[in-house]
C-alpha cells in the first residue's frame, strides 16, 4: 500500500463523530426513492462546507424546479477517473427500533442501511479532500437516489448526459451485511447478486355456485396448478448448476365459502445470475401459465416486469479489492462472498465498467438475534462504518 493502516485508521478516527452525526441525521429524516429531494441539499451543504465541487444528477419530477436528486462530486485532477457509489434512499416501512435517532417521518424508514452508506461517503470524502493533491486518479463520488424502486437510480443515471462525460476506467460500491461479522468485508468475483423479475398474473374465468363446477371456471384450481406447475420450470428447464429462484408469494382470489371467483391474482419473483437462462425461464413462464389457464377453460394475462440485471464484479477490481481489505485489516477479515440472491441496481454499472462492489460486516460479536435488510428493527452500530469509510478511502488512495 502507498500508505500504512495506521495512516487509515487515525484519518478515519479524526472524522469519525462526524460520520456518525451523518448517519444519525439522514436516518431521522429519511426520503423514499426518488423523493430525496431534502437528502440531497444536506449532503450539498456538507460537500459545499468541504471545499468539493459538486452537482445534482436527476430530477423527482420532470420539468419542474427545486427538485433535484443525487449528487455527483469530483476530487482530483488524474486523467484516469474512478468513481465510488453510495445510495440515499430509504424504504416504505414503519421503524420499530427505539433508537434515539428513530425516522422522524411515520412509515419511512432506513432499513437497509443507505444512511450509513452516506455517511460513509462523505467521511471519505472529507479526508480524500484534505490529502486531494496525492490522489494518483479523478475521483468521482455517486451519491445516487432511487436504488430500491425499478427502474432504478442507477439506469438512470447512466442513461443522463452527465454520466456520459465522466470517462470512468472502474466504480466500487459496498452495501451492509447484518449476517457478517463487524470488522470483515466479503466480496467474490463474477456474479455476486441475482438478475430480478416481478411476475403480475392474472387468470380470470366466469365466476358461478361452489356446488356447480361444471357451470363455472375454476380461476382457483387453474391458480393453484399454475403454482405447482411453475416449480416444474426451475427443475426441467434449468441447469442444475446454474441458480435460479422461481417464487410465488401472494395468491388474491375469492372470499366466499361456496363462490368460485371470477379471478385469481398472482405474484411472484424470478432470480438468476445467468442472462440467457433469464430469458428462457421467462418465456416458459408465460407459456405455462397460458397452459394451465387452458386447461380449465380460463384465460391468462401475465405481465413481467423486469427488474435489475446481475450484478457481476470484475475479476481484477474484485482481487484488487480482496488485498486491499486483507493489507488494511487481515486475512481473516476478508471473506470470499457466497453470492445472494439479492437485487441491487449497482449491477446496471457492473455491465459496462469493470466494478466491484463487497458486503461490510454490520454483526455485533454478542448479537442475539439477527434482524435482516428490510426489517423494521435493523439498527447496525455505528462502529461498522469506521471499516467501510476506511476501505473507501483506501480505494480511491491505493487504486
Amino acid at each position: 500500500m502507498n500508505y500504512n493502516k495506521q495512516f487509515y485508521f487515525d484519518e478515519i478516527k479524526n472524522v469519525f463523530p462526524r460520520i456518525i452525526e451523518y448517519r444519525h441525521t439522514i436516518h431521522k429524516n429519511p426520503e423514499l426513492s426518488f423523493q430525496e429531494i431534502n437528502t440531497t441539499k444536506y449532503i450539498q451543504q456538507i460537500l459545499n462546507s468541504l471545499g468539493i465541487g459538486n452537482k445534482t444528477i436527476l430530477k423527482s419530477q420532470p420539468n419542474k424546479t427545486n427538485n433535484d436528486i443525487g449528487v455527483l462530486a469530483k476530487i482530483g485532477n488524474g486523467s484516469h477517473c474512478i468513481a465510488l457509489r453510495a445510495d440515499i434512499d430509504a424504504l416504505p416501512i414503519y421503524e420499530e427500533t427505539n433508537a434515539t435517532f428513530c425516522s422522524q417521518n411515520d412509515g419511512v424508514m432506513h432499513a437497509c442501511g443507505h444512511d450509513m452508506h452516506t455517511a460513509m461517503m462523505l467521511g471519505a470524502a472529507e479526508i480524500l479532500k484534505k490529502y486531494e493533491n496525492k490522489l494518483q486518479n479523478c475521483v468521482y463520488l455517486i451519491f445516487q437516489p432511487g436504488e430500491e424502486l425499478l427502474p432504478g437510480g442507477a439506469k438512470l443515471f447512466i442513461h443522463s448526459n452527465i454520466f456520459s462525460q465522466l470517462n470512468l476506467e472502474a466504480i466500487f460500491g459496498q452495501h451492509i451485511n447484518p449476517e457478517l461479522e463487524i470488522g470483515k468485508i466479503a466480496l467474490c468475483s463474477g456474479p455476486m447478486m441475482a438478475s430480478t423479475d416481478e411476475l403480475h398474473i392474472t387468470i380470470s374465468g366466469k365466476g358461478g355456485h361452489g356446488a356447480q363446477p361444471h357451470l363455472s371456471n375454476d380461476v382457483v384450481l387453474a391458480a393453484s396448478s399454475l403454482v405447482i406447475n411453475f416449480q416444474s420450470i426451475i427443475t426441467k428447464f434449468r441447469n442444475p448448476l446454474e441458480p435460479a429462484v422461481l417464487s410465488i408469494t401472494s395468491i388474491q382470489t375469492g372470499n366466499s365459502t361456496n363462490v368460485f371467483p371470477n379471478e385469481a391474482k398472482l405474484l411472484g419473483t424470478l432470480r438468476t445470475y445467468n442472462q440467457y437462462l433469464r430469458q428462457k425461464l421467462l418465456e416458459k413462464i408465460k407459456e405455462n401459465a397460458e397452459l394451465c389457464a387452458k386447461q380449465f377453460d380460463c384465460e391468462v394475462v401475465v405481465n413481467i416486469v423486469n427488474g435489475y440485471p446481475p450484478l457481476v464484479n470484475d475479476n481484477e477490481k474484485s482481487e484488487f479489492i480482496i488485498n486491499l481489505g486483507k493489507q488494511l485489516f487481515s486475512n481473516s477479515q476478508v471473506e470470499i462472498a457466497e453470492p445472494k440472491m439479492w437485487a441491487e441496481d449497482f449491477a446496471y454499472y457492473t455491465e459496462i465498467l469493470p466494478s466491484a462492489f463487497w458486503f461490510l460486516g454490520t454483526k455485533e460479536n454478542n448479537e442475539k438475534e439477527i434482524y435482516p435488510l428490510h426489517s423494521s428493527k435493523l439498527l447496525p452500530t455505528d462502529e461498522s462504518m469506521f471499516y467501510g469509510t476506511a476501505m473507501l478511502v483506501a480505494t480511491a488512495l491505493e487504486y
